[in-house]
């Protein structure tokens, strides 16, 4: 099926790539072509019918064209977000937490928010994300987050990229990457999965190096004071 047209003022740049959300009334997976016939690769389209994914333009000169002007603006959205994300991390950390915060936002404002509480509610699965998306749920009484964008401070993990594909998010952006663990990328790329029937737009880096500086400063001075109570308790054993 050939969709002739996606409006200009759908297209965005993203950090992966020059993106585009767009929409279809196809419950199945089609090829699309922009107001100037270029080629759009596949979408996929989800059970509502919506393309909740990013579909990546051929040309992105023309795709370049139709976002200026709109890049920065996004951008500084992303960044005001994501320092109120910080400020959740640092309420997981005076609570004795790993200091991952998560806000998500619909329509320019906040709908959840969350910081890490697994240690103080003895939860596997209380990590910032999922305590976000269940207070959105709540507030919206609908557990799908249709169009909403959730900004955490530190790439989701398996579990945090499985509730956001349920929750279909529409967007994800987070700032600094887990190689360890992270589910949006750097170890597995769960939301961007091509069996998966939601792939939300992913955003990377962004206040990255704050993010990444958070977490460890945090490791740091725990290190330091795991080492100090070895220490006092090699001296009290005398």
């Amino acid at each position: 099926m050939i969709f002739n047209t996606i409006t200009a003022e759908r297209f965005f740049t993203a950090e992966r790539g020059l993106t585009v959300p767009g929409q279809t009334n196809s419950a199945d997976t089609a090829q699309l072509l922009d107001d100037e016939g270029h080629p759009v690769k596949e979408a996929v389209i989800n059970e509502t019918g919506e393309t909740n994914t990013c579909l990546v333009i051929s040309d992105t000169q023309a795709l370049e064209q139709m976002t200026s002007g709109h890049g920065d603006e996004q951008d500084q959205q992303d960044s005001v977000w994501m320092r109120h994300a910080l400020a959740l991390a640092d309420r997981a950390e005076s609570e004795g937490e790993v200091p991952v915060g998560a806000v998500l936002v619909l329509n320019g404002a906040i709908i959840g928010e969350g910081w890490n509480r697994s240690i103080a509610g003895h939860d596997p699965t209380a990590h910032a994300e999922v305590m976000a998306l269940r207070e959105a749920g709540a507030r919206l009484g609908n557990y799908r987050l249709l169009e909403a964008t959730l900004y955490v401070t530190l790439e989701p993990c398996v579990m945090c990229a499985g509730a956001i594909i349920h929750g279909r998010v529409k967007r994800v952006v987070y700032g600094a990457s887990d190689f360890k663990t992270g589910a949006a990328g750097s170890l597995l790329d769960i939301l961007a999965h091509p069996g998966m029937n939601h792939r939300p737009c992913v955003t990377a880096g962004v206040l990255g190096d704050a993010c990444a500086d958070q977490l460890s400063s945090f490791f740091k001075r725990r290190r330091a004071q795991h080492k100090a109570e070895r220490q006092r308790g090699m001296l009290s054993s005398r």
